[in-house]
């Protein structure tokens, strides 16, 4: 039995706890043992055991190739990191110590890695936005395998070409949706295509995003200038409009969008603000924006800078970086022009309608999902979801607690990263593609839906998807 896999059915049984307010629904999962005990289902029979690690070579060592590259440091016998290319020194010299990467493998850009024969079984692509579709294209005429960090790229044409190659190539090609790994979604998927609750009739999706967390990825961060990089939709969303398609099992048809920058614009700089927060800003200290509050005082956030390993110097490094960098800027003086908020119509096969909203002013994350079914209803914060039954009149919810901190804390989207790395390892050993729920054969979807938003937005109409 493969006994290291991380995300077996025995982890996703471990993620819920069940607190009930009615009794309905067969619930198997959570079988019990004759002394009451939860009983603990086999290993994901799929996951074989490994001859020897998946090699891989990541490209763009920031926070998600640090996210998916960490697997390999706990899991050594699944994956090893073996090159990496990174045009920032520090990271790239961080990043080579941690996996310990020979420096004949250590290269400035992903252009360099190809100069090189083929020295690995796969490519980590966790570069910028636009910078997707050349090393993808590249890997995929080299015979690499690869995990592409969403989105899959900013034009649909790329996208399209990439899924010809990849088709062409016959290589595994996971695109890091991974939401769809995450024992919540899982579960709630479950749910919803079992008949639980009948038919489903429609469905609301909400990503809040979390106001500071807009201020410093869309306003202030990589992503505040959607012609340089990716419309917000696209960039941060696409993830959910995946989700959204994934549950309800069936095609999309028609998208309408609506949404537009309302807030984080000049004309609502308060009296007395300055271009950055470290000018002496009369307002500063109330601001809900203020960045000397987020990475100076609370510390949040601080990855983007690189920061020195010495504690006693990160405060004036942050110091520095708030007077040079955008992320000292004021959020009312940018040339950001990401929507702040962002609403979407769409309508599936079968007549079933969802819609989905994509807001910053938000005092927390996380998703909320209500899915309206023939018989029943449910309710969910990716934290806990209440299932309501009308023919009983019953209702039952079940929790999802914290996976056990000290070895799981650096899994995010619900558990769904290294999740879905474990898929991708056991996808390219055996190769075969079968063994991930995001291909981009199944991923592509997501993205046109998402371009066709953008069209709707832009030209205020209802657009076809076409696949």
């Amino acid at each position: 039995m493969y006994s290291s896999s991380r995300w077996s059915r025995r982890n996703l049984l471990k993620a819920f706890g069940i607190t009930v307010g009615g009794s309905f629904f067969p619930f198997s999962l959570w079988g019990k043992t004759e002394t009451g005990e939860r009983l603990i289902l086999p290993d994901n029979p799929l996951h074989k055991p490994l001859a020897k690690p998946v090699t891989a070579i990541t490209l763009g060592a920031g926070a998600r190739g640090n996210v998916y590259g960490d697997y390999s440091v706990e899991y050594p016998e699944q994956l090893d990191i073996v090159g990496v290319a990174e045009p920032i020194p520090l990271r790239n010299e961080r990043y080579a110590k941690k996996h310990k990467i020979a420096d004949a493998n250590r290269f400035k850009t992903w252009e360099d890695v190809f100069k090189k024969p083929k020295f690995a079984d796969a490519v980590i692509i966790s570069t910028p936005d636009q910078l997707h579709y050349g090393p993808c294209m590249a890997a995929l005429k080299m015979g690499y395998h690869i995990l592409l960090e969403k989105p899959i790229s900013p034009s649909e044409k790329e996208c399209r070409d990439i899924l010809g190659l990849a088709k062409k190539t016959g290589k595994v090609v996971a695109v890091c949706h991974v939401l769809r790994y995450a024992p919540y979604f899982i579960k709630l998927r479950e749910l919803m295509q079992s008949g639980a609750i009948g038919e489903v009739i429609s469905l609301q999706h909400l990503e809040p995003i979390e106001h500071t967390h807009m201020a410093h990825s869309y306003v202030r961060g990589n992503w505040h200038n959607s012609k340089t990089t990716t419309p917000i939709l696209l960039a941060k969303s696409c993830h959910d409009l995946d989700i959204i398609k994934w549950m309800l099992g069936t095609e999309s048809q028609r998208i309408q969008a609506f949404g537009d920058l309302k807030w984080f614009k000049k004309e609502n700089a308060p009296a007395g603000s300055t271009a950055r927060c470290t000018d002496g800003c009369s307002v500063e200290k109330t601001c809900p924006y203020s960045a000397l509050k987020q990475y100076y005082r609370k510390r949040q956030r601080t990855y983007v800078f690189d920061l020195p390993e010495d504690k006693e110097k990160q405060g004036d490094a942050i110091m520095e970086f708030l007077k040079t960098s955008n992320y000292g800027r004021c959020v009312y003086r940018m040339d950001n022009d990401q929507c702040d908020h962002y609403t979407t119509n769409i309508q599936f096969q079968n007549n079933v309608t969802a819609s989905f909203s994509m807001e910053a002013f938000t005092p927390w994350g996380g998703r909320r999902t209500r899915v309206m079914g023939s018989m029943g209803f449910i309710e969910g914060d990716m934290s806990k979801f209440t299932i309501y039954d009308f023919r009983t009149d019953t209702s039952k919810t079940l929790e999802s607690k914290v996976l056990d901190v000290e070895n799981y804390k650096n899994e995010g989207h619900g558990g769904g990263d290294w999740r879905l790395v474990a898929d991708w390892v056991q996808a390219v050993s055996q190769e075969n593609p079968s063994l991930l729920t995001s291909t981009i054969d199944a991923s592509i979807e997501s993205h046109v839906m998402c371009f066709m938003a953008e069209e709707s937005r832009m030209n205020h109409k209802v657009m076809e998807i076409k696949m």
